[in-house]
């Protein structure tokens, strides 16, 4: 198999290198995440004029076509820059209204910069279940095109308060956990009985509360067909943990690369501790995880590309599991290789060790994802 990137997706990645590096550096991370809203209008804009809003909109609708391949090269360049705005959020509910395909003027605004979309799934009871669904969607007797009433809470809803449009599932029919009987729907922030209460994470991202009382939206605002959510829902949740791969990758490589030239220039008894012969094996087992995470990432993008159900589940899963391991892995042993100093705000290390501990419980954890793996039909030796 091929895994060369093509030039036009180098040239992607480079663009936002150069940009992290010279618009987007640590000191300015820091006081964009110490700002009242956590995210910059500024960095949005360049985000945009980069192209990167538009590159996974189809061209029908005025973006790139993008594929997850192309998303990879973006996000792990976001990964390694440790950038905090809502494009993860805006992507994947942009991969929503494409699966949908009936919110072609939503994802034009999202193409040209001008919507930042969030994904209100999660819930207290749900963990890492997105079908457990105790948020309710029930047709409204009243308006002149009927609509649904939705009523329920939705938890740690990321970037929720940047969010112009929440993409919400509701259930709509079947049990609390049934992958059927989930319908998705296209939330406008402002509607009447949507209240959001924002807050920041752990990492320096935001998230959001999203509480549903009595808010009405039409029947415009189904993405895809009422009580058949479910197929979309799991496929824009893999699509998001492939992204999150990637962004994973991006954030482990820079903390391998700035714990190796620490080990080069902190001297202990007059030399380098990278001299130190046990220092360099841990960093050779850090160095395995690395690139073990990057072929499954890699790998789970080029799935994700290929469309293929069946492959993109085990993949997804497999990658996920894998990632989040080298993750806590290397992030351990960075933070012990710095020292004292690993655990302090004003090194990177402490926020990349952060980042990668949220990845790792966003869309399903190592544990969720290892478990679903082995679920999958073929893992025991029956047919798939």
């Amino acid at each position: 198999m091929h895994f060369d990137f093509k030039e036009e997706q180098l040239q992607f990645a480079d663009a936002l290198r150069r940009w992290v590096e010279r618009g987007y550096g640590f000191e300015t991370r820091r006081a964009i995440v110490r700002s009242a809203s956590g995210v910059d209008d500024g960095a949005w804009a360049t985000l945009a004029e980069l192209g990167m809003t538009a590159l996974p909109v189809p061209e029908e609708h005025g973006g790139f076509g993008g594929d997850a391949v192309d998303m990879f090269v973006v996000m792990q360049e976001l990964g390694r820059g440790l950038v905090v705005e809502p494009y993860l959020a805006t992507v994947l509910g942009a991969e929503f209204l494409r699966l949908g395909g009936v919110h072609g003027e939503l994802l034009a605004e999202v193409a040209a910069g001008e919507l930042k979309l969030a994904c209100a799934l999660g819930e207290r009871q749900s963990r890492h279940d997105l079908n457990d669904i105790a948020t309710r969607a029930e047709r409204s007797t009243g308006g002149a095109d009927g609509g649904w009433r939705l009523d329920g809470e939705k938890k740690a809803v990321l970037h929720g308060a940047a969010a112009g449009v929440l993409v919400v599932s509701a259930r709509s029919g079947g049990g609390q956990r049934d992958a059927a009987g989930i319908s998705l729907f296209a939330v406008p922030a402002d509607t009447p009985g949507v209240s959001i209460t924002g807050y920041r994470t752990l990492d320096g991202m935001r998230a959001a509360d999203v509480r549903f009382e009595g808010a009405v939206v039409p029947e415009s605002a189904l993405i895809g067909s009422a009580g058949e959510g479910g197929a979309i829902l799991e496929a824009a949740a893999d699509y998001g943990a492939g992204l999150l791969c990637a962004e994973a990758l991006g954030a482990m490589q820079a903390l391998f690369d700035s714990t190796l030239d620490y080990l080069k220039t902190r001297q202990q008894f007059g030399v380098p501790i990278a001299k130190f012969q046990a220092l360099q094996h841990r960093m050779a087992d850090m160095y395995i995880h690395l690139e073990q995470a990057r072929s499954m990432a890699l790998l789970a993008a080029v799935r994700l590309a290929e469309g293929k159900p069946a492959e993109r589940r085990r993949t997804v899963s497999a990658a996920k599991y894998r990632v989040g391991q080298a993750a806590r892995f290397i992030g351990q042993q960075a933070i012990q290789l710095h020292g004292g100093m690993g655990v302090t705000d004003e090194l990177p290390a402490s926020h990349y060790f952060k980042r990668l501990a949220m990845i790792e419980l966003t869309l399903g954890d190592s544990d969720h994802h290892l478990a679903r793996f082995a679920a999958l039909p073929g893992f025991t030796g029956e047919a798939a």
